[in-house]
């Protein structure tokens, strides 16, 4: 998958999900890889960014707010994230946004100089 999501014309809707992690890992590497895997099998899903230094974010895009509720309401995102708050994540913020606008930038194939 690319870095950047390719996402469809506008409107369409984010989720931010912004997380200050916990030491304790017990799972969560293989668990977030299973929401994404997850979120990816979601009817209205559009794509996910995500970075970590320290502060984390990851960005989904969804088709409709009714698609992100039922991303919200899949009982194995729920366990996530019932786990995130026992375990994983020492706060965190989601906000939900509707994309209005975007732009890309794409530089042109480079040419390796040896």
């Amino acid at each position: 998958m690319s870095p950047i999501a390719k996402t469809p014309e506008p409107p369409y809707w984010a989720v931010i999900f912004t997380s200050e992690r916990t030491d304790t890992d017990d799972g969560y590497a293989k668990t977030a890889g299973r929401m994404l895997e997850l979120a990816e099998s979601m009817d209205g899903f559009l794509g996910a960014e995500s970075a970590r230094d320290g502060t984390g974010i990851t960005v989904s895009y969804w088709r409709s707010m009714e698609a992100i509720r039922a991303w919200r309401d899949h009982p194995e995102h729920r366990e996530a994230m019932r786990l995130g708050r026992e375990q994983w994540y020492e706060s965190f913020t989601t906000r939900v946004c509707r994309v209005e606008r975007d732009n890309a930038f794409a530089a042109p194939q480079r040419k390796k100089e040896n």
